[in-house]
């Protein structure tokens, strides 16, 4: 039963590669069997790859590719009985010979058959025949010996004791790495704020504070995810490494590396990719919060509009980093998996010059999109009006604008489509308020008490801060059909307009009503000549 698992164990860890010659190895991971592939070539194309010992490379093999899976397996299989005839013997040598039965190099290990050295081996090592058998026997010889000596109680014992060394290792690095992680969170929940804060303008401190916040907690989540990385390699790596120092369990090794090798790989490949998104949104979050803090470029911005162009420019900046990084994490990916790149990278720029040519559109998307952004037109969180339709902009990228009206309705509108657009709350609004008021009203009276009603809203402490001017009374504006309009201006903060506006108009008709100033109805007269006149009478007089 043991022969039979080590068999199969061992014919797991048989590599087929399609290379006319010997190659090198890549040292990923060491004794790392190289991914199989099948040629789409004839069945006579020659394949190589190799036959183990207890979990180690001895030597290569050729073979074409219809014969190659038997014939390893049969070598395989040929060496795992050999070898456990011969560890389970007295005996402390081993005799490797080779024969020659009909001018081909034949070996055999204790009498017994091994294997045929082919003209293919020889080729597979650019050297004759015999010289080809002779090195295998070499390598037999003394890996079949180390075997032997690596199965003695003393040497067992050593690796006991070498693999309790590295076990307590793991736990040492295991614990200070969990140690370190616990001091990392507490500085997190409990950070001390930089003095260079203490000496920044007010209206720049709870923006660089947000992003500072939110550096700290992607710098923490890069943290979190190399302390997983590494806790990952102290006990993988040092489970594996125990496995490799026991002749009995080197052959798990093996088959663990051989079945583990393209997950591990795609894991590396994906937390890395990961781990440099996370760090790159840190890194925009820490350019942007220098930029605010040295004023070089928010120097004339108010706190709100520099809130609004600070989500922007970080939002945009970020998409453009994720894409990229999992663009590349992608390449890597089909790199990791041993698939050649370069032809794929070739083709996809010629579909993308053909992509460009069809959709323009995208092109000028992305183009208007990228000036909207530079030049400030409009950011999350303005309201705008574009053509008939308008509201407050939810999302903004190179490609589009996403826009919520008043109705909830979420309007998308390719950025090359905005031509003229109207910001309602850039840097500030106003409150253009039309007030009619009665013909038969006093209008300096009523002059004075709008005037009144707005300068008291304008020194109330819940109002002031959103009126940022002193409002202004223009005067009689109109004569319309409902009396005198008066127009009023009142300067706000960006997107308090409406509620300056309805609270003034709540305060003014209470004053109205005091003064006993009556808001009139639209009103029409009607004139009749004297023959209409006389034929309503008759009408009348007959009825």
């Amino acid at each position: 039963m043991r022969l039979k698992f080590l068999a199969l164990m061992s014919s797991m860890a048989i590599a087929v590669v399609s290379v006319p010659k010997a190659t090198a190895q890549i040292p990923f991971l060491f004794n790392l069997p190289t991914p199989s592939s099948v040629s789409k070539d004839s069945d006579n194309r020659i394949v190589t790859g190799w036959i183990y010992l207890d979990g180690r490379r001895l030597f290569q093999i050729a073979a074409t590719r219809i014969n190659f899976p038997e014939r390893s397996q049969n070598i395989q299989q040929n060496l795992d009985e050999i070898s456990q005839n011969y560890l389970r013997s007295s005996a402390q040598t081993v005799n490797v010979q080779v024969e020659k039965v009909n001018e081909v190099p034949v070996i055999t290990i204790n009498g017994q058959y091994l294997m045929t050295v082919t003209s293919e081996d020889a080729r597979l090592r650019e050297e004759d025949a015999t010289l080809s058998a002779n090195q295998i026997t070499d390598t037999l010889q003394e890996a079949l010996q180390r075997a032997k000596q690596e199965r003695n109680t003393q040497f067992l014992i050593d690796q006991g004791k070498i693999a309790a060394a590295i076990a307590l290792a793991m736990i040492a690095a295991s614990w200070g790495v969990y140690v370190w992680q616990r001091r990392s969170q507490q500085d997190v929940i409990h950070p001390i704020p930089p003095t260079s804060q203490q000496t920044q303008p007010i209206t720049t401190q709870p923006i660089t504070t947000q992003l500072n916040q939110q550096q700290h907690r992607h710098l923490h989540e890069v943290k979190k995810r190399l302390v997983q990385l590494t806790q990952a390699g102290i006990w993988g790596g040092g489970t594996f490494t125990i496995l490799g120092l026991f002749p009995y369990t080197r052959v798990l090794q093996l088959g663990i590396l051989s079945a583990a090798q393209i997950p591990l790989r795609l894991g590396i490949v994906a937390l890395g990719t990961y781990v440099v998104i996370r760090f790159s949104y840190a890194l925009i979050d820490r350019f942007t919060s220098t930029l605010i803090s040295s004023g070089a470029l928010f120097a004339s911005e108010t706190s709100e509009r520099l809130q609004l162009r600070v989500s922007t420019f970080s939002g945009v900046t970020k998409s453009i980093a994720t894409i990229t990084c999992v663009a590349v994490g992608f390449f890597l990916a089909l790199v990791a998996l041993g698939i050649d790149v370069v032809p794929l990278l070739a083709g996809a720029s010629l579909v993308g010059v053909a992509v460009s040519l069809a959709s323009q559109n995208l092109i000028k998307d992305a183009i208007n999109g990228f000036l909207i952004i530079l030049e400030d037109q409009y950011a999350l969180g303005d309201v705008i009006n574009v053509g008939s339709v308008g509201g407050l902009v939810e999302n903004l990228n190179l490609r589009m604008t996403q826009v919520r009206d008043s109705e909830g309705r979420l309007i998308t509108i390719p950025n090359s489509e905005i031509k003229i657009v109207a910001n309602l709350s850039s840097r500030w609004s106003r409150a253009d308020l039309t007030i009619p008021v009665d013909y038969q009203a006093d209008v300096d009276e009523v002059l004075k008490l709008i005037s009144t009603v707005a300068m008291d809203m304008d020194q109330d402490p819940l109002w002031q801060h959103q009126i940022v001017e002193t409002p202004k009374v223009l005067g009689i504006d109109n004569f319309g059909d409902r009396g005198l309009i008066i127009r009023v201006w009142i300067k706000t903060q960006p997107l308090k307009q409406w509620d300056v506006a309805r609270e003034y108009r709540r305060r003014l008709k209470v004053a109205f009503d005091q003064a006993g100033i009556t808001i009139p109805v639209p009103q029409q007269a009607i004139w009749i000549n004297d023959v209409q006149l006389q034929q309503l009478q008759e009408n009348g007089k007959a009825n």
